[in-house]
């Protein structure tokens, strides 16, 4: 007869593995979580990690995992269909504890990616953009938000970074989530007023010639050459709040009522 109950195995030197079949979570899940919790806690006292591993198929036991303390460490792609690996240190704060609590959440929430971008604008209005190495098409400088750091600081670095200019952001012009494209996730670009300056200012620009292909202020119209549908959409979304009293918001450059 198969046992319902957790099983613990040292895998290798200070680390255990606990797993426990689908009929424990199957009548009741919280009772299950329980029997898991205990389980993990007696395999911490003579291991230095504890971790299962979960088919990312199964919601039920992604959740027994979560809820008995093993914080969600990433996905192990193609072992016999993708596996889901959670673990607990010795060192956690325990669950109980707001810390703990916070950094069990903080594991498995969803992190959305924030991008920063600067709106940098000529005498005659026309926009700063960048020829980059890596793709076609033309982007506003910037780049992504480091973990820890404000927007308004990674847009100021990035453009310090990949262009050697050494402006302050000003207000936030527009907030515009962009969808899954290219294999990328979703993100959030914010967009900062860079502020007008005389067009000398490209005469300072020293690029990052590795990102950078060149930079320079463009009408409109070679905004929607240079520039991908969506990115175009969004300089324009960006110029029309400039002086705005509020921030704009759209997704994938188009107001959000028009979005779908």
């Amino acid at each position: 007869m198969t046992s319902h109950h957790p099983t613990v195995e040292t895998v290798d030197e200070g680390v255990a593995r606990v797993t426990w079949p689908a009929q424990l979570h199957a009548a009741d899940l919280w009772a299950a979580v329980d029997v898991v919790r205990r389980a993990v806690d007696q395999a911490l006292v003579g291991h230095d990690r504890v971790e299962t591993r979960v088919d990312a198929d199964d919601q039920t036991a992604q959740r027994v995992a979560t809820w008995s303390g093993l914080r969600r460490e990433g996905v192990m792609r193609g072992v016999g269909g993708d596996l889901i690996v959670y673990a607990r240190l010795p060192s956690d704060a325990p669950v109980s504890e707001p810390a703990g609590f916070r950094s069990l959440l903080n594991s498995f929430l969803p992190r959305k990616r924030a991008i920063g971008q600067l709106m940098v604008r000529d005498t005659e209005d026309r926009v700063l953009l960048c020829e980059l190495t890596y793709k076609q098409d033309w982007d506003l400088p910037g780049g992504v938000v480091e973990v820890g750091e404000s927007p308004k600081l990674a847009v100021a670095r990035e453009v310090r970074e990949e262009l050697g200019l050494d402006l302050v952001p000003g207000d936030l012009l527009l907030t515009d989530w962009l969808p899954p494209w290219g294999g990328w996730d979703d993100a959030v670009c914010l967009v900062f007023d860079g502020g007008r300056h005389d067009a000398s200012l490209l005469d300072a620009i020293v690029r990052e010639e590795r990102e950078i292909r060149d930079a320079r202020f463009c009408t409109p119209e070679e905004v929607r050459t240079h520039c991908a549908d969506f990115t175009a959409r969004r300089v324009v979304a960006a110029l029309a709040n400039v002086g705005g009293a509020t921030a704009a918001y759209a997704e994938s450059g188009r107001p959000a009522a028009d979005s779908g």
